[in-house]
């Protein structure tokens, strides 16, 4: 599905969120950057490179991971026009293909939500992280009841989708993000699988009246980081 939509993704992330996801991608960069400078940081389910361009032009070393090629592939020029640069491989978030223990901090936008199993993600994540590195999420929630909620619902599943399929021409792309957004944990349930997960001083914070949430926790020396098989295959470099 991310294959036929990888075209138009950008475009229709800037119109249907009003330019806002870039302010939540920012306040992503800042929690992700707190806990140390200069280190690399792996930003996971990367799609065509925003949050790693966020990160780069900051000045940090990043690398992006993605499974779709196609929105991957869209990256390292999107990167390269700013003079920022960076590493995009192509890999899956459910068996990094990096060493433990290996960067700074570990970021993901609107990504997690789509992976088989986001509670692995999130161990998969907490296992490249450093020490004292920070994993960090930012997605999408529903606000709660109100007028805002009742505009979000009116907006999200009947606008989003009309005009998602008029810019991308695919009827079930931006159907699917909705059920999906619809389906998703609340921000404490959510939270409690960092916890889980083996990280410590986990937090969130609602975003723009609770359409999108950050959450944050922190890798210790002896966080449990679950029983992770081998890392198989080798990965797939995209571009610089």
């Amino acid at each position: 599905m991310f294959s036929r939509i990888a075209g138009t993704y950008d475009l229709l992330n800037r119109v249907l969120s009003l330019g806002i996801d870039r302010r939540w991608r920012r306040r992503a960069a800042d929690l992700a950057l707190e806990t140390g400078t200069g280190e690399t940081v792996l930003d996971l389910c990367c799609g065509t490179g925003d949050l790693a361009l966020e990160l780069r032009g900051r000045g940090t070393p990043t690398v992006g991971i993605d499974f779709t090629l196609p929105m991957l592939a869209r990256a390292p020029g999107k990167v390269r026009s700013c003079h920022a640069g960076g590493l995009f491989i192509q890999g899956d978030a459910l068996a990094i293909p990096l060493g433990s223990d290996s960067v700074g901090a570990c970021t993901v936008a609107f990504g997690i939500r789509n992976v088989a199993a986001p509670e692995r993600c999130l161990a998969e994540m907490a296992r490249v992280v450093r020490p004292g590195g920070r994993v960090v999420v930012l997605e999408f929630t529903v606000p709660g009841p109100g007028l805002l909620g009742w505009l979000y619902r009116v907006y999200f599943t009947g606008f989003l989708p009309l005009l998602g399929r008029l810019v991308s021409r695919d009827a079930g792309a931006y159907s699917y993000l909705p059920e999906t957004v619809m389906a998703w944990p609340d921000a404490r349930a959510f939270q409690a699988q960092f916890e889980t997960a083996g990280l410590v001083d986990c937090g969130h914070r609602l975003l723009t009246g609770g359409i999108a949430c950050l959450h944050w926790g922190t890798v210790l020396a002896d966080a449990a980081r679950g029983e992770l098989g081998p890392v198989s295959g080798r990965p797939n470099p995209v571009g610089r």
